[in-house]
């Protein structure tokens, strides 16, 4: 108690010199930690509002409908679902999403039974995967924020789909896919591993993440596509991840890459590792 007392007179002048030797740096991290303050509270807000008009206007069980609610709701409002367009693209197309168009297909040529997607959102992607997978296709769907993943969650559901077929996971990246080894033994697909990861979160967390991977030996051996979506126009988005990836030739190969959406394949190169 009493050294309380006696630092209280040297409280100011403590204050003074910690302000001007780390202003710059206590100014730079209250920014940072503002601007994230501020992102996590408007992606709440557009989730939340999502959420809300396609619940309300959807049609319960009928995952086309679920989507068309999306579209609708992109024609005027910015969202986060993958190839949203907004009144602001020229010329409109309500029902065309670009990017949704694109995974589409790559989910029809490659036929995949076990799908990690980094980055729930709104739901609106892993809707759009489920309906197309396999009989017995699975996906595990990761979002940090765990008020966004129980509102994705519930519209999954509403789209008609069950948890035998998905599982939503309100975790990091990290933590999600250090556990994946538990989730994957107690499926019963024959998948040798990931098919697909969809990578739809942090672009500076794309490269970590897919490292991550590679160490906990996640990804099918025999073939698994990876697709990075790209939300911005920024050249240097993508490109730590793309520098890795062009390295690794051996294990990787960029099969199709445009604005907004990128493929690559990885095939484990036998041969190499047991040389």
């Amino acid at each position: 108690m009493w050294l309380i007392s006696l630092s209280l007179p040297l409280l100011p002048t403590i204050i003074i010199f910690v302000y001007f030797r780390y202003h710059v740096k206590v100014a730079s991290l209250c920014r940072r930690a503002l601007a994230w303050a501020q992102s996590l509270m408007r992606g709440r807000v557009c989730v939340k509002d999502v959420h809300a008009f396609v619940f309300t206007n959807c049609t319960h069980g009928k995952a086309d409908s679920v989507l068309e609610m999306f579209h609708r709701y992109a024609e005027t409002h910015h969202t986060l679902s993958v190839g949203q367009l907004t009144a602001r693209d020229h010329p409109p197309k309500p029902a065309v999403m670009v990017s949704g168009d694109m995974l589409d297909e790559v989910i029809k040529r490659t036929h995949p039974l076990m799908v990690l997607e980094l980055g729930t959102h709104c739901g609106y992607s892993t809707v759009r995967m489920l309906r197309l997978l396999p009989p017995g296709g699975r996906v595990i769907t990761v979002e940090t924020d765990s008020v966004t993943a129980d509102l994705g969650e519930e519209i999954i559901m509403v789209a008609g789909f069950k948890h035998a077929q998905f599982q939503v996971l309100p975790c990091s990246s990290a933590e999600a896919i250090s556990s994946l080894h538990s989730y994957l033994e107690a499926d019963q697909s024959p998948s040798e591993g990931i098919d697909l990861v969809l990578m739809d979160h942090d672009p500076q967390q794309y490269l970590q993440d897919l490292l991550l991977l590679e160490r906990e030996e996640l990804l099918c051996p025999s073939g698994c596509t990876v697709l990075l979506i790209k939300r911005t126009r920024r050249d240097d988005e993508c490109r730590e991840i793309l520098d890795y990836v062009r390295k690794e030739e051996n294990c990787y190969s960029i099969r199709t890459e445009f604005p907004q959406m990128m493929e690559i394949v990885y095939r484990k190169d036998v041969q190499r590792r047991e040389g």
